[in-house]
């Protein structure tokens, strides 16, 4: 059965203010459209404020001052994030330890910390260090002196290669690769020497890798992922990159080698960074963009190559405009032609 919590005990929760019964119960939360009369919906987009008087929840999450049409509703600062601590506190099962469970392959000199799970088939190579309450799930392979914090998910098929390390409250999604060999290569006449990569890389705490991410070693020292970063599925990080606190990074990102990016910077998708650049803190670039040079700080880019975003907006709103304006400069070069024939003829 499904815990049931009323709304004065959401709002204490949520540090927010209930306007309508206080002691009105809900189990859990679904959508403004499908939300039942059991459940908490929420309002995080105002252009959608209209769907409020048709939803059958029992109450929802509003910003403060905001339309109630007449429903039970708690007032919250920042409705998204109320969203994702209720969603948090309902459906976040308690963590149980089911030890190493039989067919894990446990290498010598491991260091196990407390209430741990290692699930069958998971591979834990030598001299590994594993942190309390961390979860190895199976088909994981984690390689000779790697370190994990505490209270990580590694999920299935993840690999996480020698002497790399990462900290705690770290997850990493099934099938990503930390610690992959940088792509490391000297011009040997027409052919290539391989460069060994004996760097390792570096997760700090509370840093999110999505589904079949890889991020690789560095070639002498270390790739850095500092505290809070997020990485989407498919994001590429090569070899001697330093990505900063807090950055979002969207699916099919690729950052080049030796690439510093500072704090709280937001990658949409499908942007591709050069290598040896420097982006600033508080960056945001738009989806497909490709950066060729370095950003400063504290300003929002887009295009390929990229542009300060007003310019890029700017020059979007003519791209649609090009074939009449083509149309029209070849009429004023056959007009200007006509007319120099004219006065030729004079």
């Amino acid at each position: 059965m499904l815990p049931t919590r009323t709304l004065k005990e959401l709002a204490e929760y949520l540090n927010g203010r209930v306007i309508g019964d206080e002691n009105i119960t809900v189990n859990g939360l679904a959508p403004l459209e499908s939300a039942e009369s059991d459940k908490i919906t929420f309002l995080a987009n105002p252009k959608y404020a209209a769907k409020v008087a048709e939803t059958r929840a029992a109450a929802l999450l509003i910003f403060p001052g905001g339309e109630s049409y007449g429903r039970n509703v708690i007032e919250v600062a920042n409705p998204y994030l109320g969203f994702a601590k209720l969603l948090t506190l309902f459906c976040t099962k308690p963590y149980h330890s089911l030890g190493v469970l039989p067919e894990a392959n446990v290498g010598t000199r491991v260091t196990l910390g407390e209430e741990i799970s290692i699930h069958p088939g998971a591979c834990i190579g030598n001299c590994v260090t594993i942190g309390d309450r961390s979860v190895i799930h199976s088909g994981a392979v984690i390689y000779e002196g790697a370190i994990i914090g505490d209270d990580c998910v590694i999920h299935a098929n993840v690999v996480v290669r020698e002497r790399c390390r990462i900290g705690n409250r770290c997850i990493i999604q099934p099938g990503a690769v930390i610690g992959s060999d940088g792509f490391g290569y000297a011009p040997d006449g027409s052919a290539y020497f391989r460069i060994p990569q004996i760097g390792i890389v570096v997760l700090e705490d509370d840093v999110e890798i999505g589904a079949n991410c890889t991020i690789d070693r560095a070639a002498l020292e270390i790739t850095l992922i500092r505290r809070g970063t997020k990485l989407d599925n498919l994001v590429q990080i090569a070899h001697n990159c330093q990505i900063g606190e807090d950055c979002m990074i969207v699916s099919q990102v690729g950052i080049s080698g030796s690439t510093k990016i500072g704090n709280n910077v937001t990658l949409a998708g499908q942007v591709g960074v050069a290598g040896h650049l420097t982006i600033g803190d508080n960056v945001m670039v738009g989806a497909q963009s490709g950066v060729p040079s370095s950003l400063a700080a504290n300003s929002g880019y887009s295009g390929s190559p990229t542009m300060p975003h007003r310019d890029w907006l700017r020059a979007m709103a003519v791209v649609p405009r090009l074939p009449e304006l083509k149309k029209n400069i070849s009429a004023l070069e056959k007009r200007i032609a006509e007319l120099e024939a004219a006065l030729n003829r004079k």
